[in-house]
């Protein structure tokens, strides 16, 4: 999965029901490369009928397509600002974001498993686009719900997304795990909670 470079992730139609799961394709093959589902115990889905899901745990587990582990996205409950872990197929911590208090255009720190800012993912007011940028405002990433080509017929829902990460990071897989983990975790977790403005 971490070979490509642009990412297209559609949400599947589910009835009734209080999780939610993702189709993550290769961009530019349009192959199908794993999923992004969460998973939640019994209770917290019960409890979701009831209560805003901010303040419910939850777990996202990204699968490639062998079925096997690439990483997950954990968060605690919370009530102001959000910490989310990302930890690798080992259940080691290798990142985690915090969100922003206050933020009208969206948008949460990125930092590594040091504690070392790595990135801030920025948004806008209006829409559903976000960039991924340094500390010194070098474009790691960016997350649009716009774009062309091949796919643009069969990708027609608005919970479908184009995910792109820097060439620079075609090298580095647990910074570009950080990245698609960031851009999941904008609809998956922060925007989900409140359609419209994040942390």
């Amino acid at each position: 999965m971490l070979e490509a470079d642009r990412f297209m992730v559609k949400q599947q139609v589910q009835f009734l029901k209080t999780s939610q799961k993702y189709d993550i394709f290769d961009y530019e093959t349009e192959e199908q490369l794993g999923t992004a589902e969460e998973k939640l115990s019994g209770l917290v889905q019960t409890l979701r009928w009831f209560l805003a899901k901010s303040w419910l745990p939850t777990t996202v587990v990204v699968r490639d397509h062998e079925d096997a582990v690439v990483f997950k996205i954990r968060r605690g409950a919370f009530f102001f600002q959000a910490r989310v872990e990302v930890l690798n197929a080992d259940n080691e911590l290798i990142g985690y974001f915090k969100s922003k208090l206050f933020s009208l255009s969206g948008g949460f720190w990125v930092y590594d498993a040091k504690d070392k800012q790595f990135a801030e993912v920025k948004g806008n007011f209006f829409g559903f686009d976000y960039k991924v940028l340094t500390p010194d405002g070098e474009q790691l990433g960016k997350v649009s719900k716009k774009w062309g080509g091949a796919l643009k017929e069969l990708f027609t829902s608005a919970d479908t997304y184009m995910v792109e990460v820097s060439e620079d990071l075609s090298e580095q897989p647990v910074a570009k795990m950080l990245v698609l983990a960031a851009a999941l975790a904008i609809d998956v977790i922060f925007k989900s909670e409140d359609r419209g403005a994040l942390g």
